[in-house]
């Protein structure tokens, strides 16, 4: 959860660092266009990894809540069935919060 806040933040300035970008009057037209792009291609990759996980973290709940009987031995089972790596394996977590910001993936 601190992870989804963390990156839903970060999303917002990026789109508000466009908006920034776009009024910039030291930038011509064309650069500040290009830049903006970028910033907001960035900020919608990361609603769409925030959204993944936040239905990932649903199912999660709710495969739980079906198992609570054994839920020791489902817990595990649930969270390695997720389909965003993070959520998956412990190690990645967080992994969004030291990956070097601004760089656009495409997937």
């Amino acid at each position: 959860m601190d992870e989804t806040a963390r990156q839903t933040a970060e999303m917002v300035e990026g789109i508000a660092a466009s908006l920034r970008t776009l009024d910039d009057p030291t930038l011509d037209g064309a650069t500040a266009r290009a830049t903006a792009m970028r910033q907001i291609v960035v900020a919608l990759q990361m609603q769409d990894r925030i959204e993944q996980r936040c239905r990932n973290m649903a199912q999660a709940v709710r495969q739980m809540a079906e198992h609570a009987p054994d839920a020791a031995r489902s817990g595990a089972d649930v969270w390695s069935a997720l389909t965003l790596d993070e959520l998956r394996d412990e190690a990645l977590s967080g992994l969004a919060a030291r990956a070097k910001p601004g760089e656009i993936e495409f997937f």
